[in-house]
């Protein structure tokens, strides 16, 4: 069965592991969600993660899941701009994420940007998701 939204399925799948504690996760690979697992990892969120591939043309990546004092780093994460609802925003209303304290993660014409570098950039986007 084909899916709908792939990135919403690797944003619940790490918001279902955080919940079980789980070390790390696995999801289906591509370039998309990759880059937003690297914007996760330089805003602090995950550890990190690694593309293994499965057999010739199908990789997964391993999601390595981030801890402070036992508690998970990722206390919600929300799918914001979905398949039947695209959400744009221009940079300058662009609102912050918890006064600051969580990130939103953009798809820009610079690539895959958290709204702190977009800001420094001084670049719009489609808001892929919030991060707290």
């Amino acid at each position: 069965m084909s899916m709908s939204d792939p990135l919403g399925d690797m944003l619940t799948r790490i918001r279902n592991a955080q919940r079980a504690r789980h070390v790390a996760c696995v999801a289906p690979a591509s370039k998309l969600r990759a880059n937003v697992l690297e914007a996760l990892r330089r805003e602090g969120y995950i550890r990190g993660f690694k593309l293994e591939e499965i057999r010739t043309g199908i990789a997964q990546l391993r999601i390595e899941l981030k801890y402070t004092d036992g508690e998970p780093v990722i206390k919600e994460i929300h799918r914001v701009s979905k398949p039947g609802r695209r959400v744009y925003s221009k940079i300058k209303e662009l609102p912050r994420v918890y006064a600051g304290l969580g990130v939103s993660i953009l798809s820009t014409p610079r690539g895959v940007l958290s709204d702190a570098e977009a800001r420094a950039a001084n670049v719009g986007g489609e808001v892929l998701c919030r991060v707290f």
